[in-house]
Formats: structure tokens, sequence, C-alpha cells
């Protein structure tokens, strides 16, 4: 591996990585090109089940590999996000790749099976909880428990304030969360999805505040309308009409790629980064400004 590398030697663990039109991809890519060790969780079943389907698993490892740099490795597991167990397993798999884990990503998400406020159901609204923000919060504690280290922050009372033996010259580790465009207007019809969604973004704050004291950051990233394929005419789920006028009203005439919020996450990935904390950053090429 090339040693000038800005992420030579570190290992990132990205979720959601099943579609190579997908953002997943675009970060895992990313990644690998700046030099790092790339573990990529995947949940094939999930995909079949909407109307772009499902992808071709073997060309998604190729196409990381290819960007990997010299001495690199790359690494998949696949889990349904949706059940807690699977949680330690991915990051068991993920930290014995090199036997060290430097960045999280978490970018899986449920999507589809949702519906008005009208529509709602408990299983409705626990379906995109248990996948989208449960499961986003367990693999950041278990991730960050793994930071912790010496004196209190293993010590500590549930509740109590962490203290994990700064100062810390240099961040222990990166974690990414996703959220969506709910805060910038009304997402009808995505009532679960985006509630699942807000509570991540509402949360950022305060588990950001926690990780710093581990030398951990957190940012979570609203990439705005980024067309994964479900934008595409001969594989949405919405009116194509709709898709027109959403199209219209985008200030690029175009919506987002997934190279779009990749760049963003691979340079906050980097050191130059470092010192952008806590914040919800929106990458949506100026979309939410109406």
């Amino acid at each position: 591996m090339h040693p000038g590398s800005p992420l030579h030697g570190q290992t990132a663990l990205v979720t959601g990585v099943s579609r190579r039109r997908g953002i997943g991809y675009a970060v895992a890519t990313k990644l690998a090109s700046l030099g790092a060790h790339v573990v990529v969780h995947h949940y094939r079943p999930h995909d079949l089940d909407q109307p772009w389907g499902g992808d071709d698993l073997d060309a998604v490892r190729d196409g990381i590999r290819r960007h990997l740099v010299d001495g690199a490795t790359m690494a998949d597991e696949s889990a349904d996000l949706a059940d807690p167990d699977a949680v330690p397993r991915i990051i068991d798999a993920a930290t014995g790749v090199t036997g060290k884990l430097d960045i999280l990503v978490c970018n899986h998400a449920r999507s589809g099976g949702d519906g008005s406020i009208l529509d709602m159901t408990p299983d409705r609204l626990d379906g995109h909880w248990d996948v989208n923000a449960r499961a986003t919060l367990l693999l950041t504690a278990e991730f960050a428990r793994r930071k912790a280290h010496g004196g209190s922050a293993n010590e500590r009372r549930p509740g109590e304030r962490i203290d994990g033996g700064k100062p810390h010259p240099q961040p222990r580790g990166r974690v990414f969360w996703m959220t969506s465009g709910q805060v910038n207007g009304p997402m009808r019809g995505e009532v679960a999805y985006a509630a699942s969604k807000a509570a991540l973004a509402g949360i950022t704050a305060t588990v950001a505040a926690e990780l710093i004291e581990l030398g951990i950051i957190l940012n979570t990233i609203n990439p705005g309308p980024v067309n994964t394929g479900y934008m595409d005419p001969d594989s949405t789920d919405r009116p194509l009409g709709e898709l027109e006028a959403h199209l219209a009203a985008t200030p690029f005439g175009r919506y987002g790629a997934p190279d779009d919020p990749a760049e963003l996450i691979g340079w906050l990935a980097t050191a130059e980064g470092a010192w952008i904390v806590g914040q919800v950053l929106t990458s949506d090429g100026g979309f939410s400004l109406g």
C-alpha cells in the first residue's frame, strides 16, 4: 500500500453496499482509492423486494477491489441489521480483517413498505426504526466501546459522563451517519422512513459530544435527492410526472449522483476533515434552498 495515501493503514466498514448504483458502493470505492482496507456489509434480499431489484454481488466486489491501493484488502459480510445480534458479528468481521477498525460508515437503510400517517402501524414504524435508527446506534455503540480504554471509560455507570483520557492528538475513529431531507420539506408517503432518519439527525449532537471524549468524530450526511436507480423511469415506483417536476426543481437540472456524498465522506475521513465534528452536513447541490 502506498504510504502517501491519505487513509494508508486504516480499515473502513461501510454498511449497505449491495448495488453499484448505490451511495454505499460509491463511498466504499472512494475510501478504497484513498488507501483504506475496505469491509462492506450487504443484505441483498432487501433489494430484491424493490422496483430496481438486486445487483450482482460479485460485480460489486470486483468493482471495489479495482479501486484498492496496492497492499490494501477488501472483505464483505451479509447480514440483516434488523437483527440486533448481527451488529457485533459485523463489527467482529470488520475488525478481524486487519485487527482494528478506524472508520464506520452507516449507510444501510430500509426503504419501501412505508406510507402516509394514515397507513402507520406498529410493524411499519418498527421495521424502519430497527434498521435505520436502532442498528445505526448499536453499530456506533459497539464501535465506540472497542475504542474506549482505561479508567472511567470502562468503569463508568450507565448515564455517567464519558471520560476517554484526553487529549487526543489525532482522531481515534470516524463515524458517519446518513439522514435524509426530512428537515427541508415534507416526504409524503414516507412517514416511517423519515421518522427513523430524523431521529439520527436529531441525536447527532448528543452522540457526537460523547464520542469526541473518546477521540471519535461523528458527522451525519444529508445527501439530498440522489438517484440510485429509484428515480429512473424504468425502475421507479413514483409517478413519472412527479419525477419530471421534481427534476425541474433542482438547481443544476440533475439529481445528485452517489459520488457526490461519497466525495464529502472521503474528505471528512482524512486528516483535513478532522476539525468538522457533530454536524449534520447537507450535500445536495442547493436543492434545499427551494
